[in-house]
């Protein structure tokens, strides 16, 4: 089957949304698996997209604009590719808009299939570190940014801080998430990435299964 061109995907602005309080976010907090294929609406998208790793103030530590999410010397090293039934886009969080990548339906490989795991979930986040901007931040020349072992603690906690907003996000909207491995080689390859950037994990999100019949 012949893929279509993809085109970029300009998101509305992020609307305040107060589902619930704080508490009642993680109170809601949870894994859930079993998620329905119902799509998101592009709001939707483009909330949960800002909540995971979007601009909240034109100028954060060192001069560069600041994230909801932390990362070492605000490095923002870590990516958010979006898997949809489409193709594949990059978030870019200063436009906040999603720049096409790779056509073609890829959320399986954001599965691990070798252990028998799928998933119907409107949208797969795919986490990828770019180390060039670890060893080349904005912020403190540390010398643990230039070590192997140190960099990976370093993108990990920051692939978790994220993840830890798209679940917030989704506890309070009633949505379903689940954090976790994915077919890294081959989506590196199907994602054409430079050897210095490295595929981390997935999450699904969508709705829960047992709304499959929408509201």
């Amino acid at each position: 089957m012949e893929r279509t061109e993809l085109r970029p995907i300009e998101l509305p602005a992020p609307a305040e949304d107060r589902a619930c309080s704080f508490h009642e976010a993680l109170a809601r907090r949870r894994t859930i698996r079993e998620i329905a294929a119902r799509p998101l609406t592009l709001a939707q998208l483009s909330n949960l997209l800002w909540a995971g790793c979007g601009v909240n103030r034109k100028v954060g530590p060192f001069g560069a604009p600041g994230r909801t999410a932390a990362s070492a010397s605000n490095s923002q090293e870590i990516d958010l590719y979006v898997a949809l039934e489409s193709g594949v886009y990059l978030y870019e969080a200063l436009r906040h808009r999603l720049a096409p990548v790779a056509a073609g339906d890829l959320r399986a490989l954001a599965m691990n299939r070798r252990q028998g795991l799928g998933s119907r979930a409107p949208v797969q986040l795919i986490y990828v570190v770019d180390l060039h901007r670890l060893t080349h931040t904005a912020g403190f020349e540390e010398p643990g940014l230039h070590d192997v072992e140190i960099q990976k603690s370093y993108y990990f906690v920051d692939t978790g801080i994220i993840a830890g907003n798209v679940y917030l996000f989704a506890a309070a909207h009633g949505l379903a998430s689940w954090f976790h491995n994915c077919e890294k080689e081959m989506l590196a390859q199907s994602l054409a990435l430079r050897s210095d950037q490295r595929v981390l994990f997935a999450q699904s999100v969508g709705w829960p299964a047992d709304t499959e019949s929408g509201r």
